[in-house]
């Protein structure tokens, strides 16, 4: 088995102020909060003698690998994307940050925001621009009928309402 794997897609690098600071945030508490904690933790199982044997500190250093990866991955992630705090110049049409309101065939209806990759959460109607269904949406307006792939089949949804609510801070 080989260990190549195939490079990832590109991301959009949009993202909403709500979206960047939920990662300011993050990255703000592993570094401030968690890592230093942690890195008490290893210090002192370190301190205990042998390391082969002891799991806080064969864990600790795990948990600060990883504690660091995410670091390393917010870090270059917050420094690509683009905040959109903005309403696009064409409100009728489905961008960055809209909320599309839609129903399909069996007239059943759903509302979506159109977030950037880092912030989708389908829990909380927030679905990636880079979705099937959000690049399905993406400059189309009120009345047009889309055509979504999914895993289950083709499903027709019609877009009945774009709207722009005002960033808020969560």
């Amino acid at each position: 088995m080989s260990r190549h794997r195939p490079p990832e897609a590109p991301r959009s690098n949009y993202i909403t102020p709500e979206g960047a600071k939920r990662l300011r945030d993050e990255l703000d508490r592993l570094w401030k909060e968690e890592r230093p904690r942690v890195t008490q933790a290893v210090s002192e199982a370190a301190a205990q003698g042998d390391r082969s044997e002891n799991a806080d500190y064969i864990y600790g250093k795990r948990r600060l690998r990883e504690i660091d990866s995410r670091v390393r991955h917010l870090t270059k992630r917050l420094d690509a994307v683009t905040v959109v705090s903005a309403p696009p110049t064409h409100p009728g049409r489905v961008f960055f940050g809209a909320w599309v309101r839609l129903e399909n065939d069996a007239g059943e209806e759903f509302e979506y925001r159109i977030v950037g990759p880092d912030e989708f959460d389908v829990a909380k109607g927030f679905i990636s621009m880079d979705s099937p269904m959000g690049r399905a949406l993406m400059g189309r307006t009120g009345g047009d009928e889309i055509v979504v792939q999914r895993p289950a089949g083709k499903a027709v949804f019609t877009i009945l309402e774009v709207s722009y609510r005002p960033f808020a801070a969560e």
